[in-house]
């Protein structure tokens, strides 16, 4: 990319453009977040929620010189205007998008199927494939392109960048990609496992080798991506070799308000016997269970105080959500073979002491444990919670997919 193709104030020298803005667009949200990549650090942030509604909000965050958030409500309509108000703010800040200064945007998408393995220069033909992959990513797909075009024409000569939860996870060999199923069914309708938070994955995994002083490729670590949604991996060499969600986020890990793996005849049993379509089997499985089916609750923290109180139903769901976790470590030291590091990420992995003290429990055969007071410690910078006679290392290493679109997309098209 060169200066020349970007605005430029009349009568100044040529700025060689450093900022990257990030956008994550969700179906009734868009999430921003603009960066300068000379020193990785964030310039501003933001959320407009509630997109369509009477209620819609904007929380806007200044990030340098300690301003303080500001804050608009009333109806925004669509996503065009979520984004123009959201150019708005930035502008009010000196950070418009109009600025020489911005090298492009970063796109999160969620389903990138197996042509995208790495970040992509958006094209039309790119954006048709994106679209071409909507029937396995329905909810999330159609947010993403909408993001997509309303920053095209917003600033039509800025590169647009498309970063893919899924490209990670393309790395996986055939054997553990491909559900047992009938071959010219599954290729007719993409079925196998995709994988997803596929940037918090290589973000975390990267940093976890960092953290033992070694190179990504001399390490072997298994990844527990804990939010609300939830997800492992196991990564070799810095490779997805396995990762616990599939076609849809839907499989794998007890999650906030999914039910992670089940037998795929529930499905069945519950049209034949209890009369229920698919689609509220659909919303049953992705938005009644998990954590929120179990117990009504899918906040961690209120379920660690529940348990406190003696919530027998909140206890059961915690040892529901351990027992899965425990079940994958497991399954991922075999698929491994050796395990250097299990790293803790995201909202429940960074935050919820229990939750890691209760996974690794009675796991010192495979070499792992927690040192219980390392555990207690709150703090944004990744860290060992293991005893220095573990032989595999437990660490807590806080996500920034954020970060790792922006490196994603400035380093494929930010610099000349």
């Amino acid at each position: 990319m060169t200066t020349s193709s970007i605005p430029q104030h009349e009568g100044t020298a040529p700025v060689e453009p450093h900022r990257v803005l990030v956008l994550n667009s969700g179906s009734s949200s868009v999430k921003y977040q603009l960066l300068d990549m000379r020193d990785r650090s964030r310039l501003a942030s933001g959320l407009v929620e509630r997109i369509g509604e009477e209620t819609s909000r904007l929380v806007h965050t200044p990030l340098a010189g300690g301003a303080e958030p500001r804050e608009r409500t009333g109806r925004i309509a669509d996503h065009d205007e979520a984004l123009k108000a959201a150019a708005e703010e930035l502008a009010a800040d000196g950070l418009g998008l109009d600025s020489p200064e911005l090298a492009a945007i970063g796109h999160r998408v969620v389903h990138g199927g197996l042509r995208f393995s790495a970040p992509t220069v958006i094209t039309d033909e790119v954006l048709k494939e994106i679209e071409r992959l909507v029937p396995v990513a329905p909810l999330h797909n159609p947010a993403n392109i909408t993001g997509i075009r309303t920053a095209q024409a917003l600033r039509p000569d800025l590169p647009q960048v498309a970063v893919f939860d899924t490209a990670f996870h393309t790395t996986m060999p055939e054997a553990a990609a491909r559900y047992a199923i009938d071959v010219e069914t599954a290729d007719a309708h993409r079925i196998r496992r995709y994988g997803f938070h596929g940037t918090s994955h290589a973000y975390v995994s990267r940093k976890t080798a960092e953290l033992l002083g070694k190179t990504p490729e001399e390490v072997n670590v298994i990844v527990l991506h804990l939010g609300n949604g939830a997800s492992a991996s196991a990564v070799a060499g810095g490779r997805c070799v396995e990762t616990s969600m599939g076609l849809t986020p839907l499989e794998g890990l007890v999650m906030g308000t999914r039910s992670g793996d089940i037998d795929p005849a529930v499905t069945f049993h519950l049209k034949r016997v209890a009369g229920m379509s698919a689609d509220e089997i659909d919303v049953l499985l992705n938005k009644r269970s998990g954590l929120v089916g179990l117990c009504g609750d899918n906040d961690m923290r209120v379920i660690r105080r529940r348990i406190d109180e003696g919530d027998e139903r909140a206890a059961l769901a915690f040892d529901i959500y351990i027992h899965r976790l425990k079940k994958y470590i497991g399954a991922y030291t075999a698929v491994l073979g050796r395990v250097d590091a299990v790293a803790f990420t995201a909202g429940v992995g960074e935050n919820a002491a229990p939750v890691r003290e209760a996974a690794i429990a009675g796991l010192e055969e495979l070499g792992m444990a927690v040192d219980a007071s390392l555990n207690s410690v709150r703090s944004g910078e990744p860290r060992l919670i293991s005893p220095e006679y573990a032989r595999v290392a437990v660490a807590v290493v806080p996500t920034d997919e954020e970060l790792e679109i922006a490196d994603q997309t400035f380093a494929l098209v930010g610099r000349p």
